[in-house]
């Protein structure tokens, strides 16, 4: 009996450790798109990263917001790297490494989600953006889900000093 516990057990530690050795999945994994994650879901997770910039690498903020770009955007804003400079200009560096966020919906259908957003920059100024998101229409693996087609120019609100 206690030879067939051991068995048992030994059999159990080798699927789990199986399981993570060929698991995909670890902390500094950049979420993927799916058609489960909700519009405003996608705006406070690409805000939340962009938060967090440096954190669990250089940049994953930024790649996790690249992430979620709708493909028009992309094609307008990338490639990555072209992307990951532009965030970090006058017009977007407030969100890299800020230190708080508001969303607000303020406008939803089926297939469009507009939200005001105010940051709080590491400066401790306000800066209001105008973010939308919209469900992908076309064929394949993005089909149905939220990605992000505009962020507005940054409104600056003054210092919250």
């Amino acid at each position: 009996m206690l030879r067939l516990q051991q068995k048992s057990y030994k059999y159990l530690f080798n699927i789990i450790l199986i399981f993570f050795l060929t698991s995909n999945t670890s902390f500094a994994d950049i979420v993927k798109p799916n058609i489960n994650i909700q519009a405003i879901k996608v705006v406070k997770m690409q805000l939340t990263a962009l938060m967090k910039n440096d954190s669990p690498y250089k940049d994953f903020g930024i790649v996790q917001t690249w992430e979620f770009a709708h493909p028009k955007n992309q094609r307008v804003t990338g490639p990555l790297e072209r992307f990951k400079n532009m965030m970090k200009t006058d017009s977007y560096s407030m969100l890299i490494n800020h230190k708080g966020h508001e969303i607000k919906e303020v406008y939803k259908s089926t297939e469009v989600a507009t939200f005001e957003v105010t940051v709080l920059d590491k400066e401790k100024n306000y800066y209001k953006f105008k973010w939308q998101v919209e469900k992908y229409k076309l064929d394949g693996p993005l089909k149905n889900c939220w990605l992000t087609t505009a962020v507005s120019q940054p409104m600056p609100m003054g210092s919250s000093i």
